[in-house]
């Protein structure tokens, strides 16, 4: 595939990413590929309909490896043979509501899973720089107009929140440990803001909800208008991600967590994003008659003063052009043109923005 970048870093890099058959790791080992890297994934099968990864034609561009990284013993011996110079994890059970159906399996997954990994570079000792990927949510969110830093005391209420906010206590400990003993692995976390983009098809996720009543000719529609959430392009955390795996490769201070979102004005509403989304693909949209639904936050802001000052990262598309961009990618592949196409054309458009 025709080369992405001028930047020769993670040109015949070794990566190993978890979770590469979900919506951002199909983006990420497309990104990563696309610069020369050697991914290796491990994951599930994935379970959307249609499916991103074959979408992307991702099997034929890396190493792609089947298991559940609840299964200790398996994901530890694929660990310790990969030998890996950079770790992103991503593997986890990522939906809210699904987590009050499927609350021990979200558990299991999101920490004891990425304890298995952790430990598993433990033993192997093999020097790597790791980004364990969590969510703005693992924050106590009492929804107040403070947009959250990392600092702030963490929880959760659903049990998807709660779980990761787990994760990052396992993160905080298996830091401890590495430094106490001396290895040769820096490990960060990193706090995403919600994510869209074109190719995801998880279920009651807002864009996908939209995308898939647009090309069914219904009506939108919506639980929550009045949700305030930092809305982002799924290609302006993946590339927080790959930056502060560069830099903490050779810089073992910033081997902590980091917050990645947009810039306050971009804290929009349900409603926001479904009126600009319309601006692209035009429809109709209704309030959700659904009584008695689970517990969502109704306001959640995140501060990305940090990731500013240490990585000198900030975001490069505005809200109304990541719902455009992420509107044109569901309308223009419904009407027959390639997802890989369309999805390089936007790497590219990102890369120069």
């Amino acid at each position: 595939m025709e080369s992405l970048v001028l930047n020769p870093f993670w040109k015949n890099k070794r990566v190993l990413l978890t979770g590469h058959t979900g919506f951002k790791g199909c983006w990420m080992s497309l990104w990563l590929q696309g610069m020369g890297a050697e991914v290796f994934g491990y994951a599930l099968e994935p379970d959307t309909d249609p499916v991103l990864f074959d979408q992307l034609q991702m099997g034929d561009k890396i190493h792609h490896h089947i298991g559940d990284i609840c299964d200790a013993d398996a994901f530890a011996a694929y660990v310790t043979d990969i030998k890996a110079d950079f770790v992103f994890h991503l593997a986890a059970q990522s939906l809210v509501l699904r987590s009050y159906r499927d609350t021990l399996n979200t558990w299991n997954t999101n920490v004891m899973g990425t304890a298995h990994l952790l430990e598993a570079l433990r033993k192997s000792a093999h020097p790597c720089a790791v980004v364990v990927v969590t969510t703005d949510k693992v924050y106590r969110n009492i929804e107040t107009d403070h947009a959250y830093v990392e600092t702030d005391r963490l929880g959760g209420i659903d049990p998807y929140s709660a779980s990761k906010a787990g994760t990052e206590l396992v993160v905080d400990s298996y830091r401890s440990l590495f430094e106490q003993e001396n290895l040769p692995i820096a490990l960060a976390s990193a706090r995403a803001g919600n994510v869209i983009g074109g190719g995801d098809w998880c279920e009651n996720r807002l864009l996908p909800d939209i995308a898939r009543a647009l090309m069914q000719g219904q009506s939108i529609e919506t639980r929550n208008p009045n949700a305030v959430r930092p809305w982002q392009h799924v290609l302006e955390p993946l590339s927080g991600y790959m930056l502060l795996a560069e830099k903490m490769a050779t810089d073992n201070t910033l081997a902590a967590a980091f917050n990645f979102g947009p810039e306050p004005r971009d804290n929009r509403t349900v409603e926001d994003v479904i009126q600009t989304a319309l601006k692209t693909w035009v429809g109709t949209y209704h309030a959700s008659t659904t009584a008695d639904a689970p517990h969502e936050a109704g306001l959640l802001k995140l501060s990305i003063d940090k990731v500013r000052t240490k990585l000198s990262w900030q975001p490069k598309w505005d809200f109304e052009t990541a719902v455009a961009n992420t509107m044109t990618w569901y309308k223009e592949t419904a009407a027959g043109r390639s997802p890989l196409d369309i999805s390089l054309e936007q790497i590219k458009a990102y890369e120069a923005a």
